[in-house]
């Protein structure tokens, strides 16, 4: 399915989530003014996900609506792309890669494309993306881990920006 989501620029409030005839396929509650957590919630309102940072590291934790663990995304070193790890346990180890100044990522799985997403607005407006999802795992948890890696990537920004 392919679905379009954004950030708001204070990283707080609510946003929709739209199917590509643009209709609301559900809706992402940015919870915190430091971008430190979320929620998905599907097109009938209920909460399915929830994606926030664990203390003090740049991981970001994928939690169901019953508050478990069902992820973890984590930043992977590397000098000329951007790349993530998202280790959805049982259901499988995810990469997440973008070469170094593009918008578009492909996540893949036991090196096959499952999936990818594309920021899609300019510099000045805060993130909207593009997801396109062929993966195992819901459309959801995949826009919480989309939302993750724009979190992390912030992070990086500001960190890098304050000289530590």
């Amino acid at each position: 399915m392919e679905l379009y989501f954004s950030d708001n620029f204070f990283n707080a409030g609510q946003t929709e989530i739209l199917n590509p005839s643009g209709e609301a396929a559900g809706r992402l509650d940015l919870r915190s003014m430091i971008g430190s957590a979320l929620d998905v919630y599907g097109p009938g309102g209920e909460l399915l996900y929830t994606g926030r940072f664990q203390m003090m590291l740049r991981r970001w934790r994928v939690l169901d609506a019953g508050e478990r663990d069902i992820g973890l995304l984590r930043p992977r070193f590397t000098l000329f792309t951007k790349k993530f790890e998202y280790d959805a346990g049982e259901r499988g180890v995810y990469e997440i890669e973008s070469p170094n100044f593009s918008k578009e990522y492909v996540i893949t799985e036991n090196g096959t494309e499952v999936a990818q997403f594309a920021r899609t607005s300019g510099w000045i407006r805060s993130g909207a993306y593009r997801l396109s999802n062929r993966s195992l795992l819901s459309d959801y948890e995949m826009v919480a881990v989309v939302m993750g890696v724009n979190a992390i990537r912030k992070r990086q920004r500001s960190s890098a920006n304050s000289g530590g």
